[in-house]
């Protein structure tokens, strides 16, 4: 997980915005109320001799621990409706279960954003491929480490395009 400073809810009340690219390899972006900008990568993966319900625990840990940190108030979410297998499309409907229970339960608004609306933004191509928009957040001075947190960049880069993320 990438180095992240302690966020301050702004002096006008805004709070953070979190941007997530769901999966077992989570990417993840922070707006915080100062304008800036940190994000990542945080790895679920089941341990060896784990069941398989930890992931989901961990998971739910990890939102608390970045709401109590960053004053969460708002998350975005990339909306997949298309899976390469039924594997992956468990895992993301287990994190997405998880997520908007954690964010109904914490009153903190979820919204999904489908993967070709965050793609066109980035990149002027809904189609465009993981190395696109890994390009194109490294032209806005990022440095992501994998396509997941370049994803929850480039989300959180179509919130700030809408005028939602101030």
């Amino acid at each position: 997980m990438a180095t992240q400073s302690l966020p301050h809810r702004g002096a006008d009340g805004n709070r953070a915005v979190l941007a997530l690219d769901l999966g077992t390899q989570m990417g993840w972006a922070l707006y915080h109320p100062d304008g800036t900008i940190t994000s990542g990568t945080v790895s679920f993966k089941l341990g060896r001799f784990e069941g398989g319900g930890m992931q989901w625990v961990r998971f739910k840990a990890w939102l608390a621990e970045m709401h109590f940190t960053s004053d969460v108030g708002q998350i975005l979410f990339e909306e997949v409706r298309r899976h390469s297998g039924v594997g992956a499309s468990h895992v993301y409907g287990g994190f997405l279960a998880h997520l908007t229970a954690w964010a109904e339960s914490s009153e903190v608004p979820y919204q999904g954003v489908p993967v070709g609306t965050i793609k066109k933004h980035a990149t002027g191509k809904g189609n465009a491929s993981k190395a696109q928009v890994i390009h194109a957040m490294k032209r806005l001075g990022h440095n992501p480490a994998d396509d997941n947190e370049s994803d929850a960049l480039a989300l959180l880069h179509w919130q700030i395009g809408q005028g939602g993320a101030r």
